[in-house]
């Protein structure tokens, strides 16, 4: 083909015609004010110029020779995994073509569409299914819209994603999900290729070949990473050290020592609060130490208080152990010092240096001096860094206890970080009497901490309190959050039991005008998406 043009006999006798160039050029300017080449002035002017246009046009794409062949891409990866059943693919499709209208402020009774996507892509994640390759270019946009979709669906896509990505700018964003781009990482007995991948290897290919190893061989990680870390830069170095979380353990307490001693304060602080989570460490200790002797129990009053002598100085070596000197604004020098050497002193510790008491007695004593707060709320961070469950039991309080916040200091917010440090049976439990006490308006933070789907008295416990609301006759979007929670967590088993409450009911005296239609809708929606989420796993099981 390439030869045949270029071969082709030229016809000398046809006089050629007026540029590209010149023709733009009298387009631009205008016929009135440049003749175009060849055609005559006045009316004619402008179809002259469109004809001659239009001659050029053929001319130009006639005789233009095709250039080189690109070179054929690389097929994509081969991805082994099966693609869902057919009903599921369809299913799927629905989801990534349905998209968020105008928001008129009230919700239909339909399903919420894109609130089931993630669930969704968990459920067909864990039965190992791949994407239909038809479907990519839809899931990598809905991807690129939502970041919170993103680690499911890149799994869900596999390494066509990373294919399709290097074709396409939009979505690039897989390509810095993916360890270098989609590379493959070097397997265990790779060495060469690892220490190679190691030393010279971007920032994202050293964090996921450092996090794989520790994975599989927590030292030789930690060897890995020792073996460079005098060059390495402050905040690679602190992004390097987070990875030692996965697997932490008293081998590594000989590099995290030597990390206090680190030219970055960034580094020093999470070296310290790593050696912390070890009770055995020497840190751990040092830390103890100075902690008991801020902390005691004073028995001469006619009931046992805990007395608080806060530091008076935050001295060299307790910021070489992570303790920060500097407060934040408004915060009192001695409480925050305070604050800190009980966040990292060991947890199993205070018992003996407070009368051999359980964690349930130490947290019932009265302290002295206003520093409950303070201390209470240092323990609380104790526990979930320590993963404590005795202590996170103890600083939760009873669930059905008057007060909803807790005791002490002890906020929503921290109660909901105690509650993931329990098993989740424990965890349900606890917030279904805490609903029943207290009702919806201050559980939105626990439940967000509870298992999916949620047990079946925790589930009972949030519909019971959703139509003690009803019958309050308050409007249902003042529990539009709770609503949205029970649509994604409750178990699907539970529509044929709520299908009651989807029915309208007069409006008490008393409620907002309408309260009892709105309702009614809202439970309709629930039921709905309760159905909804139970066809879609029974068709990725193949029903």
């Amino acid at each position: 083909m390439t030869e045949a043009f270029e071969e082709a006999p030229v016809h000398r006798d046809v006089p050629p015609g007026p540029s590209w160039e010149e023709l733009v050029t009298a387009a631009l300017l205008g016929t009135d004010r440049r003749t175009p080449p060849g055609a005559p002035p006045g009316g004619d002017a402008p179809a002259a110029l469109l004809d001659a246009a239009a001659v050029e046009t053929v001319r130009r794409r006639a005789g233009l020779r095709p250039g080189p062949a690109a070179a054929p891409l690389e097929p994509a990866a081969p991805d082994p995994r099966p693609v869902p059943p057919p009903a599921a693919g369809r299913r799927l499709a629905t989801l990534l073509a349905d998209r968020p209208g105008p928001g008129s402020g009230r919700r239909s009774t339909a399903p919420d569409l894109m609130e089931l996507l993630p669930q969704w892509l968990a459920a067909a994640n864990r039965r190992g299914f791949a994407a239909p390759p038809e479907l990519l270019p839809a899931l990598l946009d809905a991807a690129r819209g939502r970041t919170d979709l993103r680690p499911a669906a890149l799994a869900f896509a596999g390494p066509r994603a990373v294919w399709l990505a290097r074709l396409n700018p939009e979505w690039r964003f897989a390509l810095r999900s993916a360890p270098g781009g989609g590379a493959a990482l070097p397997g265990p007995g790779e060495t060469e290729a690892m220490r190679r991948l190691w030393e010279e290897g971007l920032f994202a290919e050293r964090v996921a070949l450092l996090t794989a190893v520790r994975a599989r061989d927590a030292a030789a990680a930690r060897e890995l990473l020792a073996a460079t870390w005098a060059t390495e830069r402050a905040e690679d170095r602190l992004m390097f050290l987070d990875s030692l979380r996965a697997g932490l353990g008293p081998a590594d307490e000989p590099f995290l020592e030597r990390a206090l001693a680190d030219r970055s304060r960034n580094v020093r602080s999470t070296a310290a609060e790593l050696l912390s989570a070890l009770p055995g460490s020497a840190l751990a200790g040092r830390m103890a130490e100075r902690a008991g002797s801020c902390v005691s129990v004073d028995r001469t009053r006619s009931t046992p208080t805990i007395v608080v002598e806060a530091p008076h100085e935050c001295d060299a070596g307790m910021e070489r152990d992570g303790v920060v000197a500097t407060a934040p604004a408004g915060r009192g020098e001695r409480s925050w010092w305070l604050g800190q050497l009980v966040e990292a002193a060991p947890l199993g510790g205070w018992s003996a240096r407070l009368g051999g008491r359980t964690p349930q007695e130490i947290v019932a004593l009265p302290v002295a001096d206003d520093w409950r707060d303070e201390l209470h709320a240092a323990w609380c961070r104790a526990a979930v860094r320590q993963r404590d469950p005795s202590w996170a039991r103890a600083l939760l309080g009873a669930p059905a206890a008057a007060e909803a916040a807790g005791p002490g200091a002890v906020s929503l917010a921290e109660r909901a970080k105690l509650l993931g440090t329990l098993p989740a049976g424990e965890r349900a439990e606890w917030v279904a009497v805490f609903i029943a006490t207290h009702g919806l308006s201050e559980a939105f933070q626990l439940l967000g901490v509870c298992a999916v789907p949620w047990s079946e008295p925790l589930g009972r416990a949030v519909v019971d309190a959703l139509d003690i609301a009803r019958d309050a006759g308050s409007y249902p979007w003042s529990f539009s959050g709770v609503m949205g929670l029970a649509e994604r967590c409750l178990d699907p088993a539970a529509a044929g039991r709520l299908e009651a409450l989807t029915a309208a009911r007069d409006d008490p005296e008393d409620a907002s005008p309408g309260a009892g239609g709105y309702w009614a809708e809202a439970f309709q929606r629930l039921v709905g998406t309760l159905r909804l989420r139970a066809a879609m796993l029974a068709e990725l099981d193949g029903g």
